[in-house]
């Protein structure tokens, strides 16, 4: 391992150490101040600008910056609240825990058993979906983007284990991942896929309404399997405290011409993310290119 790999991944451990030992309030806004206050000063600040031009043009420069600003909050406290997200009470009446809206869906798919998919966003603390999940007996695995730093990565790997209290499969994000999560989804397993980045080899829907290269993966497994699609996200309501929405399974279409339905499924789940991230639209990463670059250059300011 190189030595920059060595230097990050000693620096990420001892950020773990520091949240853990704050506890997880003190560690969320721990987090949430550093991100907010460094974050606005970063390069990168500058597509969370136009996105939001993009998507919400009804917001005014105050709004936008009040927007941005709580989005940052939200990615620091996120990133602190990580180590705590195992021994979070369900339901607890204050401070520091989670609850259910909509837990029939989960408790019915439970009984039901697999094949099932949940799609999410990075939206409110996403971490939280696989803990949450988990303790309704749905332990599901993860398609995601391995960090560059292997080291960091296996960090993450284990976190999210100990969130899950099971060290479920994880498959990354390429063909070899994408052969293990087809394998995993016809042994009857549970997949969970974050659906609100952009794929430039994806298909081509709408995300507010604006072109949007999507990736058709969930809408293709869906149509093989013929299985639950579960839309859910995290509302943060409070440092290391959520509500975590489980939506109804999606209706899948059925009209005989594959590519079609494929289309439709993708479009609806944007749908599903639109009016989450409208919604609290402080909890969304709107830091990512999500839309085309000739879409960025018209609306660079």
């Amino acid at each position: 391992m190189s030595l920059t790999f060595q230097v990050e991944a000693m620096v990420f451990r001892l950020f773990l150490r520091l949240f853990r030992a704050l506890g997880p309030v003190r560690a969320s806004n721990w987090g949430g101040a550093m991100t907010r206050t460094i974050g606005p000063l970063l390069p990168v600040n500058r597509v969370a600008e136009t996105n939001l031009r993009l998507a919400m043009p009804e917001l005014d420069e105050a709004g936008r910056r009040r927007v941005i600003r709580g989005a940052w909050d939200n990615i620091g406290r996120t990133l602190g609240e990580f180590p705590h997200l195992a021994n979070l009470p369900k339901n607890s009446p204050s401070g520091p825990g989670w609850e259910m809206v909509g837990e029939e869906t989960l408790l019915a798919l439970a009984a039901r058993g697999g094949p099932a998919i949940f799609f999410s966003g990075h939206i409110g603390n996403w971490e939280m979906l696989p803990a949450s999940c988990a303790s309704y007996g749905l332990p599901f695995s993860s398609m995601f983007r391995a960090a560059t730093n292997p080291e960091v990565d296996k960090l993450i790997i284990a976190l999210r284990h100990e969130a899950m209290r099971a060290p479920v499969p994880m498959f990354a994000k390429g063909a070899a991942g994408a052969k293990a999560a087809l394998a995993h989804l016809r042994a009857g397993g549970y997949l969970g896929l974050l659906m609100d980045q952009k794929m430039n080899d994806g298909v081509e829907v709408t995300l507010f309404g604006h072109k949007a290269m999507t990736a058709p993966a969930m809408a293709a497994l869906a149509l093989r399997f013929r299985c639950p699609v579960i839309p859910g996200h995290v509302q943060r309501i409070g440092p290391a405290r959520f509500r975590l929405v489980c939506e109804p399974p999606m209706e899948l279409p059925d009209t005989g011409d594959r590519h079609a339905d494929m289309m439709a499924i993708t479009q609806t789940m944007n749908h599903y993310l639109e009016r989450w991230i409208r919604e609290r639209p402080e909890g969304w990463l709107w830091m990512h290119r999500r839309w085309p670059k000739d879409l960025y250059r018209q609306n660079r300011q």
